[in-house]
């Protein structure tokens, strides 16, 4: 790659592109809608879901010092990251408490990157975290789901054109931002009929004595907040 083909990708990624029409940015809403509310669509959409919830206890698990020993993902959607540290303290706390914060948190930022016009920076940083947690997987339906899903942003990244990557942009955060909120209710929902005693709510009850529903309080208001705020973004098109 010589110095003028690097200049240039380097500025396409950091710089801005134009924003979408504002009936693409309801669109797009309106089609993550779609996958996340009706239950037989969100059986498998809730995959992306899980991607990210396991991806957030890996990250926070390496930036608090903890070894990553390995990320399964399931095709009942559940999943499983295995760390190795301390069985206490701070970053096992931060770990356990990142898997239902992740994915609104990620969609939060997303909004963000959305709102100053910087589509293929986020296309970019998104393939990236899911090709660094590719390293990680341990089973073949893991490995499958992300492969799948990275590819996705793969090729719309080099192959869409703007107005295709800007829609497939803001459907990704939508999805983040409004898929992130389901899953707390689906955990409250089981603790209600006495189910999910190992739940991340339940973990970290054990690790600070707090009780489990003020990590689920937690939960419900990282999802909503992050779904206010990065929406109040999107929509300011």
């Amino acid at each position: 790659m010589d110095t003028s083909t690097a200049t240039s990708l380097w500025d396409e990624l950091i710089g801005t592109q134009p924003d979408p029409d504002l009936w693409v940015v309801l669109a797009t809403l309106v089609a993550a809608l779609a996958i996340v509310v009706p239950h037989g669509l969100w059986r498998v959409s809730r995959n992306a879901i899980t991607i990210a919830h396991e991806g957030g206890h890996g990250l926070i698990a390496l930036l608090t010092g903890r070894t990553l020993t390995g990320i399964r993902l399931h095709s009942d959607t559940s999943g499983l990251t295995v760390s190795r540290g301390k069985p206490h303290g701070i970053g096992m706390i931060l770990t356990a408490a990142a898997g239902y914060t992740a994915p609104p948190l990620l969609g939060l930022g997303g909004a963000a990157l959305l709102a100053t016009g910087r589509i293929t920076l986020l296309l970019w940083v998104a393939t990236a975290l899911l090709v660094a947690m590719l390293v990680m997987i341990r089973n073949a339906y893991g490995a499958l789901t992300v492969l799948v899903t990275g590819a996705t942003f793969v090729v719309v990244s080099w192959l869409a054109g703007p107005q295709v990557q800007a829609a497939f942009a803001y459907a990704a955060v939508w999805f983040l931002l409004t898929g992130g909120v389901r899953p707390a209710f689906e955990l409250q929902a089981k603790r209600v009929r006495g189910g999910a005693g190992d739940s991340d709510a339940d973990q970290l009850s054990r690790l600070t004595h707090v009780p489990a529903g003020l990590w689920l309080f937690l939960f419900h208001a990282v999802s909503l907040c992050s779904l206010i705020g990065g929406g109040r973004w999107m929509l300011e098109v």
